[in-house]
């Protein structure tokens, strides 16, 4: 199957550069797939399009403020996004980052990150991955809920002086995040509110949350012409038995974005059971997988020809979202992260 199937045009200026001053406000698309049809609503009135005894899954991953700015031995500065912790201890930390840029740099360089933190260069890993090892005078964890910036997407454009905006720490993060670990946001969730929950838990529609830490491989695109060519990114997910036991006795299961999507349907058995479990899972999903678990969809809009996009269209077809995007197109949504979603039921 050819990545360039799976292409769509979107203008530049419907990339949303900023979230919706109120989350619930966000519009939605709702697409019924039984039928092919299209409505626009707004994201306050998901309770109305779900039935007791549905059960939306979240991902209460919580994403950690993983860009640091630093200063290569020569004096240019650079960024550090953090990946993964590899090593803690009372005085240092190592973990896998990617280095912007990273030429020039060797093993044993120090990268100065301010007079109380440093970073030493232990290991070239890849060609986009290194290893450092961080000694700060005090805490590492306390360093970066200090100096840390929200690791927003390359789309989503700052101010080089600034970086992000305050407001980027609180909307890029939903408000159920829980567990630390990711370097990117589970989108879908940005748009809950308080009243949005509690409207849903009145309508006897329950919430399970599952965790899958968001990874590096989120802002890969797909470099290969066959996308049954393409390898995901390994990413860590835990569900407890509490989560597994609410999502086998529901009515409907809807996930919360395709980090939700691709845990559930990493784990189901053949007969869409979950259990218990944690793990890792590099699970991409293209047309010809059979979901097992999920029903229906909650999620923003992709980028083109990104796995993402693939799993929605794999998820509803992909003439009907190709359809669907269009009609986001000319009603003017706005798209990826901090942009509008949709409901695909």
């Amino acid at each position: 199957m050819e990545l360039k199937d799976f292409s769509y045009h979107l203008p530049e200026e419907l990339i949303a550069q900023h979230p919706c001053e109120q989350r619930d406000r966000s519009r939605m698309m709702l697409l019924q797939r039984d039928g092919g049809r299209i409505n626009d609503c707004i994201f306050s009135q998901l309770p109305n399009f779900l039935q007791k005894g549905d059960v939306l899954v979240v991902n209460n991953s919580r994403v950690i403020p993983a860009r640091l700015a630093g200063f290569k031995p020569t004096g240019a500065s650079l960024e550090i996004l953090l990946l993964s912790k590899k090593e803690s201890t009372d005085s240092f930390q190592t973990w896998e980052v990617v280095l912007r840029p990273a030429k020039r740099l060797k093993e044993n360089d120090i990268i100065a990150l301010n007079a109380d933190c440093e970073a030493k260069v232990l290991a070239r890993i890849s060609e986009k991955k290194w290893l450092l090892r961080f000694d700060c005078a005090g805490s590492f964890d306390d360093y970066l809920k200090n100096h840390g910036r929200a690791p927003l997407p390359p789309y989503v454009k700052r101010k080089k002086n600034n970086g992000q905006l305050v407001d980027d720490l609180e909307r890029y993060q939903t408000i159920y995040a829980e567990n630390p670990g990711s370097i990117a946001a589970p989108t879908a969730g940005l748009h809950f509110s308080p009243e949005v929950i509690q409207s849903l838990q009145t309508n006897g529609i329950q919430i399970a949350p599952l965790t899958l830490h968001v990874g590096f491989g989120t802002f890969l695109p797909i470099e290969v012409s066959h996308i049954e060519d393409h390898v995901m990114e390994p990413e860590y997910y835990d569900i407890s038995a509490e989560t597994a036991g609410i999502i086998n006795n529901a009515r409907r299961v809807i996930a919360v974005g395709t980090t939700s999507t691709r845990t559930l349907e990493s784990i189901a058995d053949e007969k869409g059971v979950i259990k218990a479990q944690s793990g890792f899972t590099n699970l991409f999903i293209y047309p010809g997988h059979k979901f097992r678990r999920v029903n229906g969809l909650l999620t923003n809009f992709h980028l083109p020809q990104s796995s993402l996009f693939i799993l929605v269209c794999t998820f509803a077809g992909t003439d009907f979202i190709k359809k669907s995007y269009a009609h986001a197109v000319d009603s003017r949504y706005h798209f990826y992260s901090y942009g509008d979603c949709m409901l695909i039921l």
